[in-house]
């Protein structure tokens, strides 16, 4: 059978991608090394939150979308779609492993006139300094003439629905005017909006750019927060004034530190890489330290809660944590900030909890932990770590013996109530 384009990652890059594929009118072929998740998807049953499985059967059932674990059935794709992660390794620098390993099985069924793109974020220079020996080598083709080589960085916001995948626009550069051009032919079938740049780099960096922006704000208002704490200055009202201008300023939000695969990992790949220019991105790194240290700051906001409004101490006071996905709404658990803080608070000797509408039970960074249920009353205190809407927060202060508000959730009615204590 004949693809016109073949996707590699069903994770929550390349599963929303394919569905976007299919629904265009294109056949595509979802690869995957994890024999449980093909299986999954040909029967049409999806594990990611953007893609339910009511959208995703029908598509498969029709041929559109089909999976499987061989690389050899790439061959038959008019385009490859590399949709892996690609985390950071424990000295914080990149781990490409993933996305070699696939560069290597692609390369050994590469044939003359196909398209490949990486989508995988990265530093500048990956697609051509990485992807393109191990592919020429693999193949015996030539990028730019046996086929084309092209970066267009994902940019998913999961739980999102203003912009989806086909509504966001796809920046994109070719290692050579015909890669760019042919690449674009390819999304151009799905997306509703292709910005071509010049070179791979450009685009590896575009996209850097758009989450070291998001890190860098967020660490300013992170630590806003700290010195209102010291200046007994509500920061959300500063917050919310300042976002009355309408111009010259775009609104951030404090909070318990920063979450998700992108903005708490993407910055270090281009710390790490300005190093071998001699440079040192001294606003990113700092800002990376500000918001690795928020867990900390907020940690030490519940022990003063604690002692200010129950006189007790944070050892042995039972504390239920709520919420902990990084962000509202979804089930999605990357570098979840709570996790750390949870962390913290247990090794002050707390008795820690959790309730998660999305969340059941979570294994992250050592620490493994099931939800219970939502009875505030219990508690010494309770923590808002995330903001999920689910949450009636009004409720939740009258219930609750005391609060300690780290998203804002609790509104005018927690400014106004003596139990909770505000970030």
């Amino acid at each position: 059978m004949s693809f016109d384009v073949a996707i590699v990652g069903a994770g929550y890059v390349g599963l929303p991608l394919s569905a976007t594929f299919a629904e265009s009118g294109c056949r595509v072929l979802v690869v995957d090394v994890v024999q449980g998740v093909v299986d999954a998807l040909n029967r049409g049953e999806s594990h990611i939150e953007d893609v339910e499985s009511a959208r995703l059967k029908p598509l498969v059932e029709s041929g559109y979308v089909t999976a499987t674990t061989d690389y050899a059935d790439m061959k038959e794709a008019d385009a490859i779609l590399i949709a892996l992660p690609t985390p950071l390794s424990r000295q914080r620098e990149p781990d490409l492993s993933i996305v070699e390993a696939a560069t290597r099985g692609i390369a050994q069924v590469l044939r003359e006139g196909q398209v490949v793109v990486l989508e995988s974020t990265t530093w500048p220079g990956t697609t051509r300094e990485v992807l393109q020996p191990i592919l020429e080598q693999g193949s015996g083709l030539k990028a730019g003439e046996g086929f084309f080589l092209a970066m267009s960085p994902e940019r998913v916001d999961p739980g999102r629905e203003d912009w989806t995948t086909k509504t966001t626009p796809k920046v994109l550069g070719g290692i050579d005017p015909e890669s760019t051009r042919r690449a674009a032919e390819v999304y151009r079938r799905a997306i509703d909006t292709v910005v071509q740049v010049s070179t791979p780099e450009a685009a590896e960096l575009t996209k850097l750019l758009e989450n070291i922006f998001r890190s860098v704000n967020i660490a300013l208002v992170n630590e806003l927060a700290q010195l209102c704490d010291r200046m007994n200055i509500d920061v959300w009202e500063v917050v919310d004034a300042a976002a009355t201008k309408p111009f010259g300023f775009s609104r951030f939000s404090p909070g318990p530190g920063l979450g998700g695969h992108c903005i708490p990992i993407d910055p270090f790949y281009l710390t790490w890489k300005a190093r071998e220019f001699g440079f040192y991105t001294e606003f990113i790194e700092l800002a990376g330290k500000v918001n690795e240290t928020m867990p900390y700051f907020c940690r030490s906001l519940v022990s003063q809660a604690l002692n200010h409004h129950s006189q007790k101490a944070m050892k042995a006071s039972a504390i239920l944590v709520l919420g902990v996905a990084y962000k509202p709404d979804i089930a999605d658990m990357r570098e979840s900030p709570a996790v750390k803080l949870i962390s913290l608070l247990q090794n002050a000797g707390a008795k820690v909890s959790y309730h998660d509408p999305y969340v059941a039970s979570f294994d992250e960074h050592g620490l493994s932990m099931s939800g219970v249920g939502y009875e505030p009353e219990r508690y010494d205190c309770v923590v808002i770590a995330t903001d999920h809407d689910a949450i009636d927060y009004d409720d939740l202060v009258d219930r609750a013996q005391l609060v300690v508000d780290l998203r804002n959730a609790t509104g005018e009615k927690g400014t106004a109530s003596d139990n909770v204590f505000k970030l």
